[in-house]
């Protein structure tokens, strides 16, 4: 779905707190969850405005996205 708000915490509900914890007592974890909003932001930003950059532009943010997604999960699902 184009737009759409992937969140870490709309997508990992169940780690809600754990990522606050994170957040507040890990600045690589924060920064690396900065750069994964900051990324999403500028995918939706881009799909809503009818995404106005090439195809293979659009797969290297998305796919940079996906790779810090997958990194911030195995962070949660490691701490607890």
């Amino acid at each position: 779905m184009l737009g759409e708000n992937h969140c870490l915490i709309l997508d990992f509900p169940e780690f809600t707190q754990r990522i606050t914890e994170l957040n507040a007592a890990d600045s690589q974890f924060a920064a690396d969850a900065n750069q994964y909003h900051e990324l999403d932001l500028e995918i939706r930003t881009l799909e809503l405005d009818g995404s106005p950059i090439n195809d293979e532009d659009m797969h290297q943010l998305k796919h940079r996205r996906s790779l810090l997604k997958d990194s911030l999960y195995q962070r949660l699902h490691q701490s607890q």
